[in-house]
């Protein structure tokens, strides 16, 4: 395992660490706290020392298992990363209530590193009304957090203010080689770390967009490259390159994907990759940029829906459809998991969308969810939709 030093207070944090907001389900989306814990442990045994959650993950679900999953010593192994949910802030004594019930639910006296959760928008605005910068001061004199930072999924020009509104340690924002200029991009990573800021890296593989479903036409981009590489290893690398970056997040819940990014950890040095290895990540990136359709990383922010639309799902199949072989195969796959057949439950489609407009103020990406979601029921729905649920159904046994 690699290691980058905080700046400011020059911990040695390891560039990977392990985010707990996509941990190992079981079938009714519970977290398999068993086979998490062991995943957690072993990360942290063969280096990983920083530990990444917050209040809403997991249903508020998160926060409670790895206080658990940090018994039996591994507390003292690890830095704690969670966050201030400023979106539930209405006033300054609700600040202490949150933070002090987070302690509780983290099984420890101190939190290593505390986020103002998902600066966006006017949230800053209204949480430094009601007395933020006094919050933190006071809470990292008493001991209760020691380091204060915040996390970003606003609009590139709001970043800067951001930086520059409290004496913040550290940051975490969305980067990866789609998002170079979305969000805080290049020039806001850059600005915080000019200040002085620790940068924490989310989404390095945008919700395993960059690497679960590979097209054929990036595959044949990346075999070209001399020194051969799986899609993960370029994606993580590409970031791990910019000497910016102190830690690099990764929701890892499937061993092997550990074990691959521990591998990959193990080698991942700033300024490692060549020119011509960079200028292979542009093309691919602009590949990308011609087949994806929506930008979703699959953060669940704009969960639980009202109507019952299971929104990143829908998008997952729908950017699929654009990225696989067989197009019929995703609509079939579609309709059985948001059909309720691959796991018994009502179903989550598209098209029971109703325009609320709910999830467009919570999306970090600033996607306008309804009209795509309409543009999903056109793709992926359709006259034999029931036909393929039933198909599913019989397929998986659940009628």
């Amino acid at each position: 395992m690699l290691y980058r030093k905080m700046p400011k207070n020059g911990d040695e944090l390891s560039i990977l660490g392990f985010g707990c907001m996509r941990l190992t389900s079981k079938e009714d989306g519970s977290i398999d706290e068993e086979r998490a814990t062991k995943q957690v442990r072993y990360a942290i045994d063969h280096g990983v020392n920083y530990i990444d959650t917050a209040w809403p993950y997991h249903m508020g679900a998160s926060e409670p298992f790895l206080g658990r999953a940090l018994a039996d010593g591994y507390r003292e192994k690890v830095k704690i990363a969670t966050k201030l949910p400023s979106w539930l802030i209405e006033s300054r004594e609700d600040m202490d209530k949150f933070l002090n019930a987070q302690l509780e639910k983290l099984n420890t006296d101190h939190i290593d590193y505390y986020l103002v959760h998902a600066l966006v928008g006017d949230l800053w605005d209204n949480i430094e009304k009601l007395g933020v910068a006094d919050f933190l001061d006071k809470a990292n004199a008493d001991g209760r957090i020691v380091n204060a930072g915040f996390s970003f999924h606003g609009a590139g020009e709001d970043f800067n203010r951001r930086v520059d509104a409290y004496k913040w340690d550290f940051c975490q924002i969305q980067y990866n080689f789609l998002d170079e200029t979305n969000q805080a991009g290049t020039a806001g990573m850059e600005y915080a770390a000019s200040k002085g800021l620790g940068v924490i890296i989310m989404e390095p593989l945008r919700g395993g967009n960059l690497t679960k479903t590979v097209p054929q036409a990036v595959k044949e981009i990346w075999d070209e490259a001399p020194t051969k590489r799986f899609p993960v290893e370029w994606a993580l690398r590409w970031v791990w390159n910019h000497p910016e970056v102190t830690v690099v997040l990764s929701g890892m819940n499937e061993e092997i994907h550990i074990e691959e990014n521990l591998r990959i950890a193990d080698e991942a040095y700033p300024n490692s990759l060549t020119g011509e290895e960079m200028q292979l990540v542009k093309r691919v990136e602009s590949k990308y940029r011609e087949l994806m359709k929506v930008g979703c990383t699959a953060c669940q922010y704009c969960m639980p829906c009202p109507a019952g639309v299971n929104i990143p799902l829908c998008f997952e199949h729908y950017n699929n459809l654009s990225l696989v072989d067989n197009p019929e195969e995703e609509r079939f796959m579609y309709a059985a998991r948001l059909g309720g057949a691959v796991a018994l439950g009502e179903p989550e489609f598209a098209s029971l969308c109703i325009q609320c407009g709910q999830c467009i103020e919570k999306c970090p990406q600033h996607i306008e969810i309804p009209t795509v979601l309409e543009s999903v029921v056109k793709e992926m729905e359709g006259p034999d939709l029931e036909q393929r649920v039933s198909m599913a159904r019989e397929m998986f046994k659940q009628v």
